[in-house]
């Protein structure tokens, strides 16, 4: 049985969700990247992680993933079309944060300090 959502945004949660995804889809916004770059990318994210969560964006079809069959072996993330509309509907999420960044950081509980405040955000 399909899952029903109470609207668009909490269908769109249902594909971004988690703490990992949109930060993949704007480290893939500009250009495709292999696994490694995309690791890099994302600081933070554990190889596991990285590979749990492309496939499950493989699977929702915003992440296209391409085998060159070659040695050593290639393999190419980039976003589909979908990926791709997704990623420009998340922009004014990023401009926003970005804008709010110094509120944001005041305002966070004392645990959620993960990511350095000098580090630019997505």
């Amino acid at each position: 049985m399909a899952r029903r959502y109470q609207c668009g945004l909490d269908a769109a949660m249902d594909v971004i969700g988690g703490k990992w995804k949109a930060l993949i889809l704007w480290a893939l916004h500009v250009e495709e990247r292999r696994f490694g770059e995309l690791r890099r990318a994302v600081p933070g994210i554990s190889e596991k992680m990285l590979i749990q969560q492309l496939r499950e964006m493989e699977a929702r079809g915003i992440v296209h993933r391409e085998v060159f069959r070659e040695v050593p072996p290639k393999v190419v993330y980039s976003l589909t079309p979908l990926g791709q509309s997704l990623n420009e509907a998340l922009l004014p999420l990023g401009v926003w944060g970005h804008e709010n960044v110094e509120q944001i950081i005041e305002t966070a509980p004392a645990t959620a300090g993960a990511q350095d405040p000098a580090q630019p955000a997505a």
